[in-house]
């Protein structure tokens, strides 16, 4: 997969761009709040359309309209395709090779990128919704569907979560439960499947690419950690019955507290260094090193799932890694994954190991080579 070019309208601070990214790797140099981030962002939007950074779709429309958009021209392994999308207070338009795309996952997928920033050592050391948002993401790249049915169960929490609040003076709609519990459920047991599938293929590489990193002398490990008790290697209909029988034992629950308490919403995630957890035991470096080998282990799990490389976002990363990190993460890429970092400053990055590489210069918004 090759980004050959990408153009810009009223995205955040660039009225206007237009720019061709015709090398291996491409370097947006220049000091901090110019756009180099905002760059990078509308690349991984173009991929998953949405952001990393706001739930909030106007927070990308400059002040110059009330619109704007995303263009690019893209090499797969089947030939070129053109991407078009379009934000406004009516919603977003996405089009592939200029045909207007009914449902937002046929778009998403249409490229695939990896995007790598300081705050992804959060994925270890932070919030369970940190992690969570880690896995829907990288899932719902490579199985578009999968957003879908993440969207659908959020719909039908949502209800469910504003019924228990709202107390039913004490009593509840036997039935209205009853539809909620069995549609959360249905939408439930997927996500957990999907889930633990990826994380199986996942841990597969990340296993091996930590234990290079390190010389072999760390061994790392994921864990899958459901809101409840169940057997993920049932089928479908056992896993339905178990979440069923969850949600029963925690009705009355639910009912003090006003919130659906068991679920997908409430998974977390947890890595392991040779048998003990990160987040709670590991050096900042080992969980710095951790978040490196996930991100790396997203490559390879990609290409296997799609059949090609996705692209590489490094935002602002590579000062933030010693040398043995930047190197290994240098390697990985180099001369496979199309890349893209932004950085203040060439003096933090090993320009000796980077082939093929485009400097470009950003400031207010505008960018040069």
């Amino acid at each position: 997969m090759f980004l050959k070019s990408i153009a810009l309208q009223n995205y955040r601070n660039y009225e206007s761009l237009e720019l061709e990214t015709s090398n291996g790797v491409n370097v947006f140099l220049g000091p901090n709040a110019q756009g180099k981030t905002n760059l990078l962002e509308a690349i991984f939007v173009l991929a998953l359309s949405k952001s990393h950074r706001t739930s909030k779709d106007k927070e990308l429309i400059g002040w110059q309209g009330d619109a704007a958009r995303i263009s690019a021209a893209a090499d797969k392994r089947y030939g070129t395709v053109t991407l078009d999308l379009a934000f406004s207070s009516q919603g977003k338009k996405a089009r592939i090779n200029g045909l207007e795309q009914r449902k937002l996952s046929d778009f998403i997928g249409s490229i695939n990128v990896v995007m790598f920033a300081p705050e992804d050592l959060e994925i270890v050391k932070g919030t369970p919704g940190v992690r969570r948002r880690f896995l829907d993401m990288e899932i719902g790249q490579v199985q578009p569907g999968y957003l879908y049915t993440l969207q659908q169960y959020g719909k039908v929490l949502q209800q469910r979560n504003n019924y228990l609040k709202s107390g039913s003076g004490g009593k509840m709609n036997e039935t209205m439960m009853d539809i909620w519990n069995m549609q959360l459920v249905e939408h439930g047991v997927k996500i957990m499947k999907k889930r633990k599938d990826f994380i199986q293929k996942l841990q597969g590489f990340a296993e091996q690419i930590h234990a290079g990193i390190t010389g072999g002398s760390e061994k790392l490990s994921i864990a899958y950690r459901p809101s409840f008790e169940c057997d993920l290697e049932q089928d479908e209909t056992v896993l339905f019955e178990q979440f069923m029988l969850k949600l029963t034992q925690v009705k009355d629950q639910e009912i003090r507290r006003g919130v659906t308490l068991a679920g997908p919403h409430r998974d977390d995630l947890a890595f392991f260094i040779n048998g003990k957890e990160a987040h709670i035991f590991g050096s900042q470096g080992q969980q710095r090193t951790t978040a490196l080998s996930l991100k790396l282990a997203e490559i390879e799990l990609i290409r296997e799932e799609i059949g090609e490389y996705p692209l590489l976002l490094l935002d602002d990363v590579l000062s933030e890694l010693d040398q043995n990190r930047q190197t290994q993460l240098i390697e990985t890429f180099q001369s496979k994954v199309q890349t893209f970092i932004t950085t203040t400053g060439l003096e933090s990055v090993n320009m000796s190991k980077l082939h093929d590489a485009g400097i470009y210069y950003v400031r207010e918004g505008r960018v040069t080579r």
